[in-house]
C-alpha cells in the first residue's frame, strides 16, 4: 500500500504556481506517484475559455516531464458530464485498490470543501494535501474547521506563488509559467487575442 497524490485542475494555463505544487508533491517521500488530472468539465467554474483540451493536456504533459513521479491521467476525459472529484477517486480506487489518495487543494478550495458534490462520501475515501497559495490569512482556521468535520488534511507549508490564470490568459508573462510551457503556449499562440 502506498500514497498517491491527485492533482486536478483546469490548468489553463499550467502556470508557475501549479508547477511549484507539482514539484513539492513529487519531492515528498509521502507519495510514490502524482497523478496530474486535467478537468474536462470543472463543476465549480463556468467554462468561458476557448483553449482546446489538447493544448491544456499538452501543457500538463510538458510540465510532468520534469518529474519522475508525475503522470498524466485523462480519467475525466473518459467520462461524460461534469468532473466530480468523488467519481474520479472512486474510479481510481478500482485501478489502485491498495493505495491511499490525497487530493491536492489550494486555500480557496479548503474553504469550500464541505460544499463539494457528495462531500460526505469523498472525505471517507480520500485525504487532502493542502497548499496556502498566496498567503491566505484564514487558511489555518479553514483547515481546522474541515478537520472538525472529519476531513483528513495534510498541510504543506511551502510558499506557493499566487497567479491569476484569467490575467495570464490576457497577458502571458513568461516569468509566471514554466519555461517550456511558455514556449509551447507562445509558439502556438494559444492565448493571443
Amino acid at each position: 500500500m502506498g500514497n498517491i497524490a491527485v492533482f486536478g485542475g483546469t490548468f489553463n494555463p499550467f502556470h508557475i504556481g501549479h508547477y511549484e505544487i507539482l514539484k513539492t508533491l513529487c519531492e515528498s517521500d509521502l507519495f510514490y506517484k502524482v497523478l496530474l488530472i486535467p478537468d474536462r468539465i470543472p463543476p465549480h467554474k463556468k467554462v468561458t475559455y476557448t483553449v482546446s483540451d489538447e493544448d491544456r493536456i499538452e501543457m500538463c504533459r510538458i510540465a510532468a516531464k520534469d518529474f519522475e513521479k508525475a503522470e498524466i491521467c485523462l480519467i475525466e476525459f473518459e467520462r461524460e458530464g461534469k468532473s466530480y472529484t468523488v467519481d474520479t477517486v472512486k474510479e481510481l480506487r478500482s485501478t489502485y485498490p491498495d493505495d491511499k489518495f490525497y487530493i491536492t487543494v489550494g486555500a480557496d478550495m479548503v474553504k469550500t470543501l464541505d460544499t463539494w458534490y457528495n462531500f460526505k462520501e469523498l472525505k471517507k475515501i480520500a485525504s487532502f494535501a493542502a497548499f496556502n497559495r498566496g498567503g491566505d490569512k484564514e487558511f489555518k482556521k479553514d483547515v481546522e474547521r474541515m478537520r472538525t468535520l472529519g476531513v483528513d488534511i495534510l498541510v504543506f507549508e511551502n510558499e506557493i506563488t499566487k497567479v491569476s490564470s484569467s490575467e495570464l490568459r490576457v497577458n502571458l508573462k513568461p516569468e509566471l509559467l514554466p519555461e517550456k510551457v511558455y514556449e509551447y503556449a507562445n509558439k502556438r499562440r494559444i492565448y493571443k487575442q
